[in-house]
């Protein structure tokens, strides 16, 4: 025009699998809801902040042509509605017992705005007791649906993804008591962190961040994962992604008698007591390691595996002895005390899980082992601590016997009964007899992808 100011021409280019939303833009006047004077377009991205975290971004393309605005939001629209793998609509769980009680906090003020700016339809359910995420996902018309979320911690999100496993063994006419090659889950599920550790969220994302959680689920960004199925010789017991047995499990088992307790308090205290307390367990470990093929060539590899196939009776190991701690873990588990994992040595989706057994030893030692979870070091380079890459992980508690009985029902009432605390993902499970661990490679995708794959995209890259 005629304005005596120069201004500045900045260019920019946005990829079009950054962006997830596009709206006209109007000024309206307070308490109007339609019309208004056209200004332009807005468009809504998704940028990366570094360190993995994600936030939205906004960028105004300003034009009063009502035609060109509405030509370039139609044209735009399109591109978007093209992204195969992002949700047009959600079923969600709120866990709002979850940490200090701001799961419905946490989704309605951060995630359900996203949600909400990129036209995704969503159906809440408010849980209201445990067990009530399961029961809903049973009955479901999980078809309208093209993904679930669970906004809570490790706990929830367990029995969510539980619920979908189990909704697909049903669905696909398999028994749910005995499982021995699962059916895949029907949909992605997705992580929003709201409790107190968030393993799941943590390992998916690399960070604690409810924003860039959302986004992921946004963006459409799928990982498949690797599950377990944790089982009796005659039942399934449930699908997870990582369990302890030993200490893990007796520290949840205080922590979970004292619920009356703040959350953080509670965990602080029951950690203290079962360290001070500290027992081993006796248990056989029987485990079948992983037979990786030989890239020698298709038809050795064949060979191979029918020579494992054959011979699986015979691979199957055994240890047996006192043991403080034993975990079985398919994904690495991050969190913020563990910032290289509670199983660094696996991955995501590697078809594999990691059993960690920690052997009798004193407090002293065992609480170095401990420490170094949160540091850069080898938290596994101790005498007594032993590591093995495992497909299949089978745990037999044996009853204490003789003089030791008398003092071992008066320490642990639930082990006199024959009913061993399990953590599984974060939630209590007691079982008496034998629990077989079984990996399933790739059950479940989840939205998030591996934190070393952040930058990379399959996307196809459209640009403005």
């Amino acid at each position: 025009g005629d304005s005596s100011v120069a201004l500045q021409a900045q260019e920019e280019m946005i990829e079009m699998k950054d962006v997830f939303s596009v709206k006209l833009k109007r000024r309206r006047f307070a308490g109007q809801k339609k019309g208004g004077t056209l200004l332009g377009i807005t468009i809504f991205k998704c940028l990366n902040k570094g360190e993995n975290k994600l936030t939205d971004c906004a960028v105004h393309l300003n034009n009063l042509s009502e035609d060109h605005c509405q030509s370039w939001f139609r044209h735009l629209k399109e591109i978007l509605n093209g992204f195969q793998n992002r949700p047009k609509s959600l079923k969600v769980f709120v866990n709002p017992s979850s940490h200090k009680r701001e799961a419905a906090h946490i989704y309605y003020e951060k995630v359900a705005p996203l949600f909400k700016l990129a036209d995704i339809k969503t159906d809440v359910t408010v849980t209201e007791y445990e067990g009530h995420a399961l029961s809903v996902l049973k009955e479901c018309e999980l078809q309208a649906f093209d993904g679930v979320v669970c906004v809570g911690g490790d706990g929830s999100v367990s029995e969510v993804a539980h619920g979908l496993l189990l909704r697909a063994q049903i669905d696909a006419g398999e028994g749910t008591d005995c499982v021995s090659k699962p059916v895949r889950a029907p949909v992605p599920l997705g992580v929003i962190p709201a409790g107190t550790t968030n393993i799941l969220a943590h390992t998916l994302y690399g960070i604690k961040h409810a924003v860039t959680a959302a986004l992921h689920i946004v963006m459409g960004h799928i990982q498949a994962v690797d599950v377990c199925t944790f089982s009796t010789p005659s039942k399934l017991l449930r699908f997870g992604f990582s369990a302890m047995f030993g200490f893990g499990a007796r520290t949840l088992a205080l922590a979970e008698k004292h619920r009356w307790m703040p959350s953080s308090q509670r965990k602080d205290f029951a950690f203290i007591k079962t360290l001070a307390d500290l027992k081993p367990e006796e248990c056989e470990l029987s485990f079948l390691p992983l037979q990786i093929p030989q890239e020698d060539g298709h038809e050795k590899d064949r060979k191979k595996k029918e020579r494992t196939k054959k011979g699986s009776e015979d691979q199957w190991q055994k240890i047996q002895g006192h043991f403080l701690n034993v975990s079985i873990m398919a994904i690495p588990c991050l969190c913020s005390m563990a910032p290289r994992g509670l199983a660094p040595n696996t991955s995501l989706n590697n078809g594999s899980m990691a059993l960690i057994v920690v052997q009798n030893t004193s407090r002293t030692e065992f609480i170095k082992h401990l420490k170094r979870y949160t540091s850069v070091e080898n938290q596994f380079s101790f005498p007594f601590v032993e590591t093995y890459t495992v497909q299949e992980v089978k745990v037999q508690p044996r009853l204490k016997s003789g003089p030791d009985a008398k003092e071992n029902m008066c320490l642990n009432a639930a082990s006199a009964e024959g009913n061993y605390p399990w953590n599984i993902d974060g939630d209590l499970m007691k079982e008496a007899s034998e629990v077989r661990v079984r990996v399933h490679p790739q059950l479940i995708d989840l939205y998030g992808v591996n934190t070393d794959d952040l930058e990379s995209s399959q996307a196809t890259c459209n640009c403005i």
